[in-house]
């Protein structure tokens, strides 16, 4: 399991607040955290896929990723990801709470909300501009409280504007994502116990609330909503063991590497699947540095799942951050060996082989685990570290750049994108690149320049 730092836009609510605030750019940035690992992705992967092949959606390009973040939220930015912060995920009983959450982001994708909101957030500004300018004319003329009174009218008039489009459009993904949960099978009572559970969280006093202030619906109404199609649809979902099983081993995993070892070793009797109860207790004694204990609870695990990659995978990151490096390369051997394309496993087979000077061998791997994953910070530093070493220092320079830029590190980029151009044959994929983290660098420098 790795964290790490990976820039993405911040909430469209709050790019709005800053676009109103401040008149910049509508496309701010903030970096964010990730949690990759290839375990707890390919189970969220077994969860949403009946949902995403129920909307519509291409279940091999739409990711569900997770995020270093302790609060209950998800959120889609693109159409290529979901995100979910693990605190939701820790927080959810039931994989049907669960893939209600992921039915109602991909409703966002199918449903071409991403492409409204950009507008909306763009029509709003207009109008926040205009209000701003009108001030300016009254200040101009005297009416300093005039002034003060058309800014901060106008633009919360715009944020109104916007937040009630995108009320709209989360009562619209609720029903969406209803109806995938129906036709994938799903019991719609996840959809009803996750907004029981928030029920009621809104403030009490709501005399001087504008409801038009909030970007979803209150939890009252979603549950209402809810409650209303269970009732008129009712619930036929079958039991799914699968879905019980993924859902406890994401959870697992999560939380034997996120909470405290003691915590996780006094409470490994509560679950039911032996191979997850070896395995978050393999998780335990790893961060305890127990590598003993380790590794006979992991090879444990092992005995009842033989051809679980993902075991072998946590094998080898617990052999490799105890440096016994045959060992590694040979659990990620295997992993790899049973699921040749998962690009984190790949990454982690690449690392293992760099750590032990296998350097050549580890470029192959780690180039093929970058053409199938460009959101990995970590698999870019690998990569980049191996072109060093066998003396490409342009392709080190462009892999840098790029890393810098996931990270939302613009200048940096810039310096290492232009260091790569220089280096590299013009027109050369890496070249090429490279000067599109040049281009983005430059335009970043720009906008910031015309915002002073």
């Amino acid at each position: 399991m790795a964290f790490e730092r990976l820039s993405r836009l911040a909430s469209i609510p709050a790019l709005l607040l800053i676009a109103v605030t401040w008149m910049g750019s509508a496309f701010q940035s903030r970096a964010q955290s990730l949690i990759r690992d290839p375990d707890i992705e390919h189970g969220l992967r077994e969860l949403a896929f009946p949902i995403l092949r129920a909307a519509g959606l291409n279940t091999n390009r739409v990711k569900i990723l997770v995020v270093n973040d302790s609060t209950f939220n998800a959120f889609v930015i693109d159409y290529n990801a979901i995100y979910v912060n693990y605190g939701l995920i820790l927080t959810v009983e039931s994989p049907e709470m669960l893939q209600a959450v992921i039915a109602h982001e991909a409703a966002h994708i199918a449903n071409g909300h991403l492409a409204r909101r950009v507008e909306n957030m763009r029509a709003a500004q207009r109008k926040a501009q205009l209000g701003t300018a009108l001030a300016l004319i009254a200040a101009a003329a005297g009416g300093g409280e005039a002034a003060a009174g058309i800014a901060a009218g106008t633009s919360a008039s715009a944020l109104r504007s916007f937040l009630g489009h995108t009320r709209a459009e989360e009562a619209s993904a609720d029903r969406s994502s209803a109806s995938y949960l129906r036709a994938a099978g799903i019991s719609p009572n996840g959809m009803v116990a996750l907004h029981q559970k928030f029920a009621g969280q809104e403030l009490l006093n709501t005399a001087n609330q504008d409801p038009y202030m909030r970007s979803h619906p209150t939890s009252r109404e979603r549950l209402r909503a809810a409650e209303a199609f269970v009732g008129e649809f009712s619930d036929h979902a079958s039991p799914n063991p699968n879905a019980d099983y993924w859902f406890a081993r994401v959870k697992g995993k999560l939380s034997a590497f996120l909470r405290s070892p003691g915590w996780t070793l006094r409470r490994l009797k509560e679950e039911s699947a032996q191979d997850i109860r070896l395995m978050r207790e393999a998780a335990a004694h790893h961060q305890n540095r127990d590598l003993a204990r380790a590794r006979a609870a992991i090879d444990g695990a092992l005995e009842i799942r033989p051809d679980d990659p993902f075991f072998f995978e946590l094998k080898g990151q617990i052999l490799l951050e105890n440096r016994k490096l045959p060992g590694a390369i040979k659990a990620y051997g295997r992993a790899v060996e049973m699921s040749p394309n998962d690009p984190l496993l790949l990454a982690g087979y690449g690392r293992a082989l760099l750590a032990d000077g296998q350097t050549t061998d580890a470029l192959k791997v780690l180039e093929k685990a970058r053409a199938r994953d460009y959101r990995n910070a970590r698999l870019m530093q690998d990569l980049g570290m191996a072109y060093a070493k066998v003396g490409n220092n342009g392709m080190a320079s462009a892999v840098t750049a790029e890393r810098y830029a996931l990270q939302g590190r613009l200048v940096d980029a810039g310096i290492h994108a232009k260091r790569a151009v220089g280096q590299l044959p013009e027109g050369s994929p890496g070249w090429q690149r490279a000067q599109d983290v040049l281009i983005a660098s430059e335009r970043a420098k720009k906008k910031k320049r015309n915002r002073k």
